[in-house]
């Protein structure tokens, strides 16, 4: 049997025995299928949640009966004014009570009269992301009304109200749309990236570990073929496995966009076949460099779960790294490129922005993978060939 043939044929078992694994194939449907239109459900609930919290024209007042011409303001605005019910605080501590609560000192409307200036207190707690979004809206109301009690005065001692703002001030945001989105949809590609390492992991762990475990790996390797060729057969059924799943999972969000509750995000979220086909660009070196690794950090292992043990720290560097492009808050260095998984997540990060990425961007994280692939098999075929197997 040529080494071509024996390569073929190692692949084509150890796929046949990743496709029997139910645990494979649940971590492929769950991972891949079902991830993207899930992800997008739960972010598009949570926008519409917010919007719909933010569109909410109420505003919680305490102490409401001392400040009637702050009430005519609030219900000249089109709010609904609420009083605040007793315990408030408490409430608002225990997340009971959704908004921020707007407390009125007993002599607001004396205050003014007199030309003073009352102290108005905006209760929130910001454990409460609810009532922490409603104090916005209740400072922005109580500013306005500051700004017309400041108008009505400087009228009435006939002084132009223009004095209140000898300079105006405009804001250009030069973010594009898509860009904007990534502020709530930058999380896709870590979940994408995490999705490739779980379901190669498993595919890895049992044909290197697995299989030493079940007795299986010696008559394999009492046969005459060549140690690298039977690795590379294992290896090519853990990428195709990652492969698959980066595949199913880059192309789940675009039925998954039909889910989207919120029409604030469906317009700002442009993924289309462009944006899934660059995603596989740099998701399916990365399957095949991942592949290699788990599998070398497995094939020193005796059992199962001591691989699982082992390959923790993958895991673990893998979900890690990607976040140090947000604690960067934006700011980008060329190491970035070199660093596997932050790589990945940086440019899909980029084509999520509408910027996507050029050939000089994708040379360095694609040279890092076929190192990391070539290591990884000389590693494992070296084990195999150097080390007994027990």
């Amino acid at each position: 049997m040529s080494t071509l043939q024996t390569v073929i044929t190692i692949f084509r078992k150890e796929i046949v025995d990743a496709l029997r694994d139910r645990r494979t194939l649940l971590t492929v449907l769950i991972s891949s299928v079902l991830m993207g239109p899930l992800v997008l459900l739960a972010i598009s609930a949570l926008v519409a949640s917010l919007e719909a919290n933010a569109e909410q024209r109420e505003v919680v007042v305490a102490g409401l009966e001392h400040a009637p011409s702050l009430q005519n303001y609030f219900e000249r605005q089109t709010y609904t004014v609420r009083a605040a019910p007793a315990g408030y605080e408490a409430l608002l501590h225990s997340a009971a009570l959704a908004d921020a609560v707007v407390v009125v000192p007993d002599d607001f409307e004396v205050a003014l009269q007199r030309g003073d200036s009352p102290l108005v207190v905006i209760v929130s707690d910001s454990a409460n992301q609810r009532s922490q979004a409603s104090s916005g809206r209740a400072a922005r109301l109580l500013g306005g009304f500051s700004r017309e009690r400041a108008t009505l005065n400087l009228a009435m001692r006939g002084v132009s109200p223009d004095v209140l703002e000898p300079v105006q001030v405009d804001e250009r945001d030069l973010a594009s749309t898509q860009t904007r989105a990534t502020q709530i949809t930058g999380m896709l590609p870590f979940f994408v990236l995490m999705a490739v390492i779980t379901g190669a992991l498993n595919a890895a762990l049992d044909t290197t570990a697995g299989e030493r475990e079940r007795g299986s790996l010696e008559p394999l390797l009492m046969n005459p073929a060549e140690r690298w060729a039977l690795v590379l057969g294992k290896w090519g059924a853990v990428a195709s496995v990652g492969m698959l799943i980066a595949v199913l999972s880059c192309f789940s969000f675009l039925p998954g966009q039909w889910l989207l509750r919120s029409d604030t995000l469906a317009a700002m979220f442009q993924y289309g076949l462009r944006e899934a086909m660059l995603f596989l660009v740099v998701l399916l070196p990365f399957a095949a460099a991942i592949s290699a690794l788990l599998m070398a950090v497995a094939i020193r292992c005796r059992t199962f779960k001591e691989a699982q043990a082992s390959t923790t720290v993958v895991m673990l560097a893998a979900s890690l790294l990607p976040l140090i492009n947000v604690f960067s808050l934006g700011q980008e260095s060329r190491w970035y490129l070199w660093v596997p998984a932050l790589a990945q997540n940086l440019l899909m990060t980029k084509v999520l922005k509408g910027e996507g990425f050029g050939v000089e961007q994708l040379a360095a994280p694609l040279f890092v993978c076929v190192l990391i692939a070539a290591g990884g098999v000389w590693f494992v075929a070296r084990t195999l060939r150097s080390a007994a197997v027990r």
